[in-house]
């Protein structure tokens, strides 16, 4: 299935059922009088998160969603049926933003939350409605109102545990294959990786869901390469693990950039937890690796890991200590979620 993160789409929820004018006449009953029922109401926009999905695939294809408009009253006050609603389902993650691509209307983080985008046009009264002792047989009816019409841009941000960033070729691709079922893109040049990759990730029982960004490079977050487009599905990771090619000449270098990018991108985002890990040891003498160690841990004034995926040498370490974030942030939430949840008491 292609990925797709990014959507512009058109919604109008229906207009409402006209209300009309009609009069009781049967025959042997000498009192009629106004029976025109009002018209029904018509259907609204909805967008729900729901599980199953991980691209907005659907609507690349169908940019058009119109809910149904209500249908007329009738004679003997009968009320017209209400429009069916339209439901655009979409991936958990999802955001909704205006036209402008800035207003946020939605963000649907958890399976099953449902928001409503556009309401429905109210029906129109029928001639029963204005029925009063001075006025017995109104000829007046009210038309249904307009439904409500935009243009929204749809955004989907992957929600994953743990992201993996760092330089074209660090080695991401790899790592998430070598500790998932997940089959990325790999080959020996710049850019394989085109679209984010999800894979679940175990390690002494227990599983967390891991996200291979594309690589980025000095400037990304103005434009250059793959830009920022990608960045966004790192935004909601409780934790990072920058990976680090260790071949390369100027290992610092390479940390900077990419903590430059982020920093620049969103300061939260800069600030999230990082684990570092030197990837591709198993290309490097001992010497070497313990020099580059050095020069990483002084660049990231924090421990290095050093690890290869190939080999497979150091990478349970890289996980565990990757889980260790991940349960601190799963207990803290669950905390916060107790606190709110638990019910007043009087002293």
């Amino acid at each position: 299935m292609k990925f797709l993160d990014e959507c512009k789409i058109y919604l109008r929820s229906g207009n409402g059922g006209n209300g009309v004018v009609a009069f009781r006449r049967e025959k042997f009953i000498e009192f009629g009088g106004p029976n025109g029922g009002d018209g029904g109401r018509g259907g609204s926009v909805w967008v729900e998160a729901v599980d199953g999905l991980n691209t907005l695939i659907d609507y690349r294809y169908k940019q058009h969603f119109k809910a149904q408009s209500g249908e007329p009253g009738a004679g003997q006050n009968r009320t017209g049926h209400n429009g069916e609603d339209a439901v655009l389902r979409v991936p958990v993650g999802t955001q909704v933003f205006e036209d402008d691509k800035e207003t946020l209307l939605a963000d649907l983080t958890e399976v099953g939350q449902r928001i409503k985008l556009l309401t429905g046009g109210n029906g129109g009264f029928g001639n029963a409605y204005f029925k009063s002792s001075t006025n017995q047989a109104p000829r007046r009816a009210n038309p249904g109102q307009e439904g409500q019409e935009m243009w929204v841009w749809l955004r989907l941000k992957l929600i994953a545990d743990a992201g993996l960033v760092g330089l074209p070729n660090a080695g991401k691709s790899s790592f998430l294959a070598a500790v998932s079922s997940a089959r990325p893109k790999i080959a020996d040049y710049p850019f394989t990786t085109l679209t984010p990759n999800l894979g679940v990730v175990g390690v002494d029982g227990k599983e967390f869901v891991m996200a291979d960004i594309p690589g980025l490079i000095a400037g990304a977050s103005e434009g250059l390469g793959l830009g920022t487009r990608f960045l966004g599905h790192v935004e909601r990771c409780g934790v990072l693990l920058h990976l680090v090619d260790g071949t390369q000449d100027d290992v610092a270098a390479a940390y900077r950039t990419i903590r430059r990018e982020l920093k620049r991108y969103d300061e939260v985002l800069g600030s999230k937890k990082e684990i570092v890990g030197l990837n591709k040891i198993d290309a490097l003498t001992p010497e070497e690796i313990e020099e580059k160690l050095a020069a990483l841990k002084k660049a990231a004034r924090k421990n290095v890991l050093p690890l290869s995926t190939v080999s497979g040498e150091g990478v349970q370490p890289v996980l565990r200590a990757l889980w260790k974030t991940i349960e601190s942030r799963r207990q803290a939430e669950a905390a916060e979620a107790n606190a709110y949840d638990d019910p007043w008491q009087p002293i």
